[in-house]
Formats: structure tokens, sequence, C-alpha cells
């Protein structure tokens, strides 16, 4: 699948996490550039200054958390594309990460066909 010319945004305090995800991606489309952040802040930071097609975060971050870094980022561009991956996402935050704007919701560890699954619906990669 060729998403040659999309930027995508990995955010999660972890690098084992990120990395992870970059290779996911890399294993089922080809092309894209990765802005990778490691807490809350830094995701908004780099939404607006790199403004990517497609955000993959965690809610579980220190500094700011997922949810409230996806508050913002959908008050700056409510098109905003956001894909939460956490693998300790209670109900209450899941629900509200939803009700804030985030496209979807993967569960840690995510299998390789739901991130294949994610870029062919939100990026159509063929």
């Amino acid at each position: 699948m060729d998403i040659t010319n999309k930027k995508i945004l990995v955010c999660d305090d972890s690098v084992l996490a990120r990395k992870q995800l970059v290779d996911a991606v890399n294993e089922v489309a080809t092309g894209a550039t990765f802005i990778e952040g490691k807490n809350g802040a830094e995701a908004v930071e780099l939404y607006k200054k790199e403004k990517p097609n497609l955000v993959f975060m965690d809610i579980v971050m220190p500094e700011k958390d997922g949810t409230e870094a996806l508050k913002e980022i959908k008050s700056f561009d409510e098109e905003a594309v956001i894909i939460i991956v956490s693998s300790v996402g209670t109900q209450e935050q899941l629900k509200k990460a939803i009700k804030l704007g985030a496209k979807d919701f993967i569960q840690k560890p995510f299998e390789k066909n739901q991130i294949k699954e994610i870029i062919e619906l939100r990026l159509g990669g063929k």
C-alpha cells in the first residue's frame, strides 16, 4: 500500500511502543513520513507545526494525557484524524476520547491487520 506524501504522528511516552507502531505501519504501507512525540504536550505542538494526516496517540502520558491533547488538537483542527492506541484505557477514558472526537481505538498489544485497516480506512491507501 502506498501512502507517500502522508504524515503520521505517533505519540507515546514509550520509545518501544512508538517503534512498534512505526514498524507496523511500515510493514503494511510505504512512503509515509513519521513524526514522534513522547507526551501530550508534544503531540499538540507537533500537530500544529506538522499538520499530519493521521495521529496514533496513547492515553496515559506525562505532562498532558491523550484525552487533553486530543481535545486541544480537535479545537485547533476539528478534521484531525486521531486514533487512540492504549493498553490501560478504562471504559470512561475511551468513552471520553470518542466523545472528544477520536476516530478509533486500538488496544495494545495490537495486531498488524488492525493497523492495515486503519491506514486503508483513514488514508485511503490501496
